[in-house]
């Protein structure tokens, strides 16, 4: 391409003032700063430039400027789409589904939230009049909930793995079963933390079968803790051993030591009618002996993200003196949500209030009820869509209970001309987006996750794709 030609092309190319004065682009201005636009525009004008130099044709493209419209605004609506302010429909019957947020909060959690996002007593003692202590309220209730001696709160699990290790190994030793060096989601290794922590991993047993005598064995003046690990996302069965957490905790405390658990998702409440075992119950862990016990907000608890520790008092109050725990420690609104929804649990009503809960509870029959209602619907409304009700699984997820079974009703959609990939996609760039999984070239809906008053935007949404 000669020198002419070059400039031929780029003489079509719209200015950013003309194409910002497009009526289109005009009307994003309610919604954007003058110099984002601006940005955007000259984005997209980069982009034109780019493909046009890039053409074998010596031909200019027609339209420019309406095609240049036409990608900023397609710009703009990409950005807002990726928005955590846009709600979205989980479809998937993955109740604590990572990617979507975990668990979701409930009503009341919400308002404390609202509420204390304005002026709050976070730091200050409305009796005395004088600096109060951050978190104090909903310590309290951790307490109180577990029979904890005290309770620290942290920005996520991660982060109080790193305070516990830092605080109580630093220069030292901590012993861990080779059956317990887990990974879970976000590349989350419990070596990699060790070594982050200044304390020395020492691994013992094997992966399947680990002894008492191995944790024996591995003491020695060096050593700081005793560590297990809950296995979270994962199960070793067949030939495997690993000796109770009150033969743990006998073994330490002989020998002058901590016991340090990390109870990963962590259940407040034994979850068992909901068709969850095998997970940590807080207080069981303080009971049997650990000193110090972790676990997550947004999991199995059902409130918002953060790192929960309990235990002795000895041992917390050396978290809460570590300079690292400022770095780490919470905001107001994950306190307040943390706050209110520890409230729910004192008055017993975790099961009906809390969404995860509630969600993990429901029947397998009131599933099917629901399953088989929307596929009537659907099936007088749609005449496109195949529907059929079939059993299925729904998942816990979050790294909890994997082994767990939660029997559900999956609605299953098959279209006359589109493929399931097709719906699939309709229905995640639906306003609200709805996410579904893909099975057997079948688009499944999993109800468990769906609120009912959401049940009326799923609908309609599969009509549009009808």
């Amino acid at each position: 391409m000669d020198e002419e030609q070059v400039h031929s092309k780029l003489r079509a190319l719209p200015s950013v003032d003309a194409l910002l004065h497009q009526p289109l682009v005009q009307s994003l201005r309610a919604s954007l700063s003058a110099e984002r636009l601006t940005a955007l525009a000259r984005e997209v004008i980069g982009e034109l430039r780019a493909e046009l130099l890039g053409q074998e044709s010596s031909a200019p493209r027609s339209d420019l400027l309406v095609e240049a419209a036409a990608r900023l605004c397609a710009r703009v609506e990409r950005e807002r789409a990726s928005s955590l302010q846009r709600r979205v429909i989980n479809a998937t019957g993955v109740v604590l589904h990572t990617n979507l947020g975990r668990a979701p909060l409930a009503d009341v959690a919400v308002e404390a939230m609202a509420r204390a996002s304005r002026y709050c007593a976070l730091e200050f003692d409305l009796e005395t009049g004088k600096r109060g202590r951050r978190g104090a309220r909903v310590e309290r209730l951790l307490g109180e909930l577990t029979g904890a001696e005290a309770a620290l709160v942290v920005n996520n699990c991660a982060a109080a793995t790193l305070l516990v290790l830092s605080a109580l190994a630093r220069d030292g030793e901590v012993i861990i079963s080779r059956g317990e060096l887990v990974e879970i989601g976000g590349d989350f290794r419990i070596p990699d933390v060790m070594a982050q922590s200044g304390a020395t991993m020492v691994e013992v047993g094997t992966t399947n079968r680990t002894r008492l005598v191995d944790y024996e064995r591995a003491i020695n003046a060096r050593t700081r803790l005793i560590a297990r690990v809950h296995q979270s996302n994962y199960r070793i069965i067949g030939f495997t051993h690993a000796p109770s957490l009150e033969e743990l905790a006998s073994l330490a405390h002989a020998h002058g030591l901590f016991l340090y658990e990390d109870a990963g998702s962590g259940a407040l409440v034994d979850l068992r009618q909901c068709g969850i075992d095998g997970e940590p119950i807080i207080r069981e862990s303080l009971e049997k002996g650990a000193d110090v016990v972790t676990f997550s907000g947004d999991k199995l608890l059902g409130a918002a993200q953060a790192g929960l520790i309990v235990g002795r008092r000895e041992c917390v109050e050396r978290l809460r003196r570590h300079p690292l725990y400022r770095a780490l420690r919470v905001d107001k609104l994950t306190l307040a949500a943390l706050e209110a929804t520890l409230e729910i649990y004192r008055r017993g009503h975790h099961l009906d209030q809390v969404p995860a809960l509630r969600m993990l509870a429901v029947t397998p029959e009131e599933l099917e009820r629901r399953a088989l209602s929307l596929a009537s619907r659907l099936r007088a409304s749609a005449p496109k869509l195949r529907v059929e009700v079939i059993a299925g699984q729904s998942a816990v997820g979050g790294g909890a209970a994997p082994m767990a079974n939660l029997p559900t009703s999956l609605v299953a959609l098959e279209h006359e001309e589109h493929s399931a990939a097709e719906i699939e996609r309709a229905l995640r760039q639906s306003d609200p987006p709805i996410i579904a999984r893909v099975s057997d070239e079948k688009v499944m809906l999993d109800l468990r996750t769906v609120a009912a008053d959401e049940e009326v935007n799923l609908f309609n949404a599969l009509l549009k794709v009808a």
